[in-house]
């Protein structure tokens, strides 16, 4: 009993008759248990707090053709709704390898997945950056099949000590992996006008970001702090204040704020130079006939991929490529809002497959 006593811990307090923040959702960061709850959330069109909701998946299976016995790569393994189905495909005949460099949800991934029957003789997650595809492969493939879903999941969108979104107060952060790099607020501190206009524009074609990034700038030398995400929507507000009062307003400093946000992470993680490394060094991890599926969330991250697939498949290096992108359905769009800017692409390796 006195154990029992020592192990029970309250669920969060909250004021009012439902949860709001985040970490006041105890039922949604809780799915095997209340599952009505969580898919309730779901068919309202919202993902539930701590969860990621899988995009394409469908689709993905279809090209992969998984067929028991294969050895295949997840190559960014987040919540791991991917991973799962990929590995039933498997029928408890062959190997997925995982990869993640977040260290708190590759954690809790794992456990997740070993929770529903898929163990170390199916499973190996593994905390590494995709962009280190070569050591991954030297040591255990080469791969069958391959996936790479380049969106950041929704529980660390959602997280407010993460920093990846302007809706909820925390700070400004970004880092996918939070133990190393520098956070983003620490980024805006030294970078020079030129440099945030410039990364404004190269990472997310920021209309304004000439006029965002003279804001930054005079915060910084007045001595204001753009530490936290509030202040750096703040600051983007600021920067709009040009803008006639009318309904449009609010859109444009939602859809401003989306894509400094974005341009601030792809910058504080080096994403497009990991995409490219990943994108160059992809073939020699691919057994021959292997095949591999890629989702973007942007057209910066798009274009690196069309472009490498069509000029390798010139090189007689890919037999196939996706002509053109494939998206989610409609249908799937309306249960997962988050889908609608997903592209997907893909490619066959050379050779025959085993």
């Amino acid at each position: 009993m006195e154990e029992m006593r020592k192990t029970h811990k309250r669920r969060v307090r909250y004021k009012g008759t439902h949860p709001r923040r985040f970490e006041e959702k105890y039922k949604e960061h809780q799915p095997e248990k209340y599952a009505e709850t969580v898919e309730k959330v779901i068919r309202k069109g919202s993902t539930p707090a701590g969860m990621h909701i899988s995009i394409c998946v469908n689709e993905i299976l279809e090209f992969l053709q998984i067929q028991p016995g294969q050895t295949g790569l997840d190559a960014t393994l987040g919540y791991g709704g991917h991973t799962r189905r990929m590995l039933e495909c498997l029928e408890g005949k062959g190997h997925i390898y995982g990869l993640d460099v977040d260290p708190v949800e590759i954690q809790k991934t794992k456990a997740r997945l070993e929770a529903a029957g898929f163990g170390p003789e199916l499973l190996t997650v593994i905390r590494e950056n995709f962009r280190n595809i070569d050591r991954v492969a030297q040591e255990h493939g080469p791969f069958d099949f391959l996936l790479a879903d380049l969106g950041v999941s929704s529980m660390q969108i959602d997280d407010p000590k993460r920093g990846f979104s302007f809706k909820a107060d925390g700070p400004l952060d970004l880092r996918l992996d939070p133990e190393k790099g520098k956070p983003a607020s620490e980024r805006l501190k030294e970078m020079s006008l030129e440099e945030i206009e410039g990364m404004l524009v190269e990472n997310s074609d920021e209309p304004y970001a000439d006029r965002i990034a003279r804001e930054i700038i005079r915060r910084r030398r007045r001595g204001e702090k753009t530490e936290t995400t509030f202040q750096l929507r703040d600051t983007i507000a600021d920067a709009l204040s040009f803008l006639p009062e009318n309904k449009e307003k609010k859109e444009i400093l939602k859809k401003t704020c989306q894509r400094t946000f974005q341009a601030l992470r792809i910058d504080v993680n080096s994403e497009f130079e990991v995409l490219e490394e990943f994108l160059e060094k992809l073939p020699d991890a691919l057994a021959p006939g292997g095949r591999v599926a890629i989702l973007t969330f942007h057209s910066g991250e798009d274009r690196l991929v069309k472009k490498a697939f069509r000029q390798m498949q010139r090189e007689g290096i890919y037999s196939e490529v996706s002509r053109d992108v494939i998206r989610p359905t409609a249908e799937e769009c309306q249960r997962n809002p988050r889908a609608r800017s997903t592209k997907m692409r893909w490619a066959v390796k050379a050779g025959e497959q085993k």
